[in-house]
């Protein structure tokens, strides 16, 4: 058998990065780390693959989504010269299946861990709000049953009961719920005949749901089912010609990837919901600014940042003076943005204030968000040389911690017994990783 053939697409794109074998190798490690699955790659295993020899299939996406991250667009297998069978989706189901089989593999504790180990990707192809309207496929089965109101009613008035429990204790054990109601109610009810109103009420009223659950997700870390679960939310948006819920999508997209350090797939993202809301209130507009000003200077564009966050800030004060709602956007979350903000352009003393202000304003029922924004204020604090203060704001975290089911939290006290222990001498520094091991007996210093 002779040699293959060296693979030109793969190597053009190579050539495109600009890296060395050794970066390519890294790149493609450090996905798969993220992935969950750690890999050695090295310099030959590169040289190999531009030279023909065909990766591992599991191996072909995370090579991708490096090539992706790098190049800041997405590409295909084809395009670097991988069968198109190796690609992780082979045809489209349509949206009504889709989110039964997403749903449906959520609910199983058994696929748990191989959704957790879904991997977020920079090459998602999120479809522009022309593409999904109106585009939702064949939803009717032709059963007899007809649904009104009252059912689209029930599942607005489930979809904000589960998002309470999220506010409350986190959702660890809210999502399951979640993803079973999508299976067993929701989405049996988008096949049932109804009048065109009611329809498009229940496929938006799916669609916030469907947004809720990877909201979810991305709380417990498992990033790849989270942009199932958005992808889900735009179709049926867009179905529903729901501007508000696929624009509020989104914006949470890029809430995801800029936690994730994407900063310009957060900002493509931010831009698209700020642009697809042409005639957003002044609470949803500075919902959008906020989360544009975050983006912008988590890539450095100082000028932007700041312009969006005075946009967010003027917004924020029309919606108040005219006391309207819009989900939980409120001058709290004004304040942790503005604290985001100065904190990526170097000023964490000024981020320290906003998050406390933040803290401050915040409502009592979202002891989730309350628990996680402590202990990131407490990580400031403890950057600028205030031991003693942080201290005392993780403690404040640690005492509703361990009510709440959150990914994120769990890696955020983690991280924090890391940091404390060097400083065990100090006594508030002690008594907190005493008071730590002692009621969090999860979590164990090593």
């Amino acid at each position: 058998m002779g040699s293959p053939e060296p693979n030109s697409d793969l190597e053009r794109l190579y050539r495109e990065t600009g890296w060395t074998l050794r970066q390519f190798a890294q790149a493609v490690n450090r996905v798969g780390t993220e992935q969950g699955t750690p890999l050695r790659y090295r310099e030959p295993s590169a040289h190999q693959w531009l030279a023909g020899h065909m990766p591992k299939k599991t191996v072909r996406p995370l090579i991708i989504e490096a090539l992706s991250r790098r190049l800041g667009r997405p590409v295909s297998h084809s395009e670097a010269g991988f069968p198109a069978s190796s690609a992780r989706s082979v045809g489209r189901p349509n949206t009504v299946e889709g989110v039964i089989d997403l749903g449906r593999q959520d609910m199983d504790p058994s696929r748990r861990g191989v959704l957790g180990a879904s991997l977020f990707s920079v090459a998602l192809t999120v479809p522009d709000w022309p593409d999904v309207v109106g585009r939702m496929e064949a939803a009717r089965t032709g059963q007899t049953q007809r649904i009104g109101m009252a059912e689209v009613d029930m599942v607005i008035a489930m979809t904000e009961r589960i998002s309470e429990l999220d506010d409350q204790f986190g959702g660890r054990h809210a999502r399951p719920m979640a993803a079973a109601f999508l299976v067993n109610t929701v989405a049996p009810y988008l096949r049932c005949d109804a009048s065109e109103s009611v329809r498009h009420a229940m496929m938006s009223a799916a669609s916030d749901l469907c947004y809720l659950t990877g909201y979810m997700a991305v709380d417990e870390g498992v990033h790849g089912l989270a942009q199932q679960y958005y992808m889900k939310a735009l179709e049926l948006a867009g179905a529903a010609q729901d501007h508000l819920t696929y624009c509020t999508t989104l914006r949470g997209m890029s809430v995801q990837a800029v936690d994730l350090g994407h900063g310009n797939e957060a900002r493509r993202l931010a831009d698209a919901a700020a642009a697809a809301s042409p005639q957003a209130g002044p609470r949803m507009r500075a919902f959008l600014a906020g989360q544009q000003a975050h983006a912008s200077a988590q890539v450095g564009n100082r000028n932007d940042a700041l312009q969006h966050l005075r946009e967010a800030e003027s917004a924020m004060d029309k919606a108040e003076s005219q006391a309207t709602a819009f989900g939980s956007y409120d001058p709290a979350a004004l304040n942790y943005h503005t604290a985001q903000v100065r904190y990526e352009l170097g000023d964490t003393g000024g981020a320290v204030e906003a998050m406390q202000q933040s803290d401050r304003l915040r409502p009592q029922i979202y002891r989730r968000i309350r628990v996680r924004n402590r202990a990131i204020l407490a990580e400031r604090q403890f950057e600028i040389g205030h031991l003693e203060a942080a201290c005392q704001t993780w403690g404040q975290a640690l005492g509703e911690y361990p009510q709440i089911q959150s990914g994120r939290t769990d890696q955020l006290m983690r991280a924090m017994l890391v940091r404390i222990r060097p400083y065990i001498k100090n006594v508030s520094a002690r008594a907190l990783y005493e008071r730590a091991r002692t009621e969090i007996p999860e979590i164990r210093a090593t």
